[in-house]
């Protein structure tokens, strides 16, 4: 069988990055919760290597998740929770479980979508849970894809809006809301008006869906799209000696107009 001695190697690196004697200090002091963010900010810097389609960027950033994974599992194993061995046999055992049409006798000419479909089935019967029109594990995309995953479950059942203009009324609907919590004098409720924001963005991403736009691509998009204008802006100010804390709204204004043109 190949031997992968790098992939020793890393194990060994970060087990040495965590040892309480000589290791590094800020490796020691991280936790499984502390790391979350990191394990998500990894995942979407991959992401964007892929829509580059830049290979050497790719292999950067797979990397940083890998280090993620082995980064967790050796914080596990000192815990005496788990360790990276058995990570990879349990998640090889659930492949291999999960795949009969490959490793065991089952039907050997189904399509991808049947694939899909067995893969739940198996699933479901290996977790003995209630299977819901609409599951709780869609939580764990992120908050907008979430909200899209939703509407497009619960339009499987007719727990839906007939049209697109009907969810626009339920938008707007929503919007008043949040501006009846607001109201005129500038107190607020924080609470109330972070629940009424939420269920103003949901209506938002079905609205979205409605019209048959991915809403997480296209607030992606929107992100990609200010931060292409905004470091025009810091060019600009850079070409000029201007310094962008010190501008007046006046000129942040006109800076801004600019930024557009100059990235269409």
């Amino acid at each position: 069988m190949k031997q992968y001695p790098q992939l020793e190697k890393l194990l060994s690196v970060v087990q040495k990055l965590r040892d309480p004697q000589g290791g590094c200090p800020w490796d020691l002091e991280q936790t499984h919760e502390s790391l979350l963010r990191y394990l998500i900010e990894e995942a979407y810097e991959y992401v964007e290597a892929v829509e580059k389609k830049d290979s050497a960027m790719m292999r950067e950033e797979i990397g940083d998740v890998l280090l993620q994974v082995v980064l967790h599992s050796v914080i596990a194993e000192q815990n005496q929770l788990f360790n990276l061995e058995e990570v990879a046999e349990t998640l090889s055992r659930k492949l291999i479980h999960r795949h009969p049409h490959v490793f065991g006798e089952g039907d050997k000419n189904l399509s991808a979508s049947e694939v899909r479909e067995q893969w739940e089935v198996i699933k479901n019967q290996e977790k003995k849970t209630f299977k819901s029109a609409i599951p709780f594990k869609l939580i764990h995309n992120p908050a907008l894809r979430t909200a899209d995953l939703i509407g497009r479950a619960s339009t499987k059942v007719a727990f839906d809006w007939e049209s697109h203009q009907q969810v626009l009324y339920k938008v707007e609907e929503e919007w008043q809301e949040v501006k009846a919590e607001l109201g005129p004098t500038g107190d607020y409720d924080h609470g109330r008006v972070e629940e009424e924001l939420g269920d103003l963005l949901f209506s938002m991403a079905q609205l979205a869906r409605h019209l048959k736009i991915d809403p997480e691509e296209a607030l992606r998009k929107a992100n990609k799209k200010f931060l292409k204008r905004f470091h025009k802006m810091e060019e600009i100010t850079l070409q000029t000696n201007e310094k962008m804390g010190m501008l007046s709204s006046a000129r942040m204004e006109e800076l801004w107009v600019k930024a557009k043109e100059l990235t269409k």
